[in-house]
């Protein structure tokens, strides 16, 4: 079987020590399985048959957003990867422009915000400028959604943006909003949101599990580790124990994202 990891940190050797610190007391205390260095990636790729990876990085200040890009740019040189860009809510409306425009130019796949770790609210003021000025460039855009601690990526206001940017594609992380799966099945009925399953099985009982992937349309969602926080090869292994069928299998692991980040089947 043919698998996409749609949903992937990774970091500059420097400072991934740092990062990986950081990631851990952000979610009091969690202990990562892997480093987040690109290296480490590719084999824990290799080990555990993932045969392309869509891979992003977070700024949490406004001037680290051009050299993160930098950064995810020379990943196009490795074929097995597809990095995402960042940007950051503090930005305005023409940095936001100017740099989106330049990460098209590199031939970035998408952004990735993070509204907790970034702390703008989805639907508030410095979050709609950004998909504002974003709504023209055709991009993808994953958003981790949800987090009980917070009241910034909450499900209801993901809802509320997709419904506001219908030309925008998003995709809700982790279900649609870690630690609050409850409220995934607002998103029914939105054709311009998708989903990954990254974060989200380890917890999630299987029945429910199962039942949102099918209300929700699992043509729309993808297998997503967010490495490093997993062990990559027992993600795989919770999607197999979904039982879903073979056909559902191939567009969770391999065709929705294919689909949707214009990778090559046959790449």
């Amino acid at each position: 079987m043919r698998i996409i990891d749609a949903h992937v940190h990774i970091y500059p050797d420097v400072i991934a020590d740092k990062a990986i610190e950081g990631i851990s007391k952000f979610y009091d205390g969690m202990i990562m399985q892997n480093s987040g260095k690109v290296c480490d990636l590719v084999e824990t790729m290799r080990q555990s048959g993932i045969d392309k990876a869509v891979v992003c990085s977070v700024a949490t200040s406004k001037k680290q957003v051009s050299r993160i890009n930098d950064f995810m740019a020379l990943q196009l040189q490795r074929k097995e990867l597809h990095p995402l860009a960042t940007l950051h809510p503090d930005m305005d409306r023409y940095e936001i422009i100017d740099e989106v425009a330049r990460i098209k130019a590199m031939g970035l796949k998408g952004i990735k915000l993070h509204p907790d770790c970034q702390c703008f609210k989805l639907n508030g003021e410095r979050g709609l400028r950004l998909f504002d000025a974003i709504s023209d460039f055709d991009l993808p855009i994953l958003v981790h959604t949800g987090d009980k601690r917070f009241d910034y990526s909450h499900p209801k206001y993901m809802v509320e943006i997709a419904r506001d940017y219908p030309d925008i594609r998003f995709i809700a992380a982790h279900f649609g909003g870690w630690s609050e799966w409850e409220d995934a099945l607002r998103y029914k009925g939105l054709k311009n949101i998708w989903f990954d399953t990254s974060s989200t099985l380890y917890q999630l009982d299987e029945q429910i599990a199962k039942s949102v992937l099918f209300s929700l349309g699992i043509d729309r969602f993808m297998f997503g580790t967010d490495y490093p926080m997993w062990n990559c090869s027992e993600e795989i292994q919770r999607i197999y124990d979904l039982d879903l069928g073979e056909k559902n299998n191939e567009l969770v692991f391999h065709k929705n994202a294919e689909r949707l980040f214009a990778i090559d089947p046959c790449e």
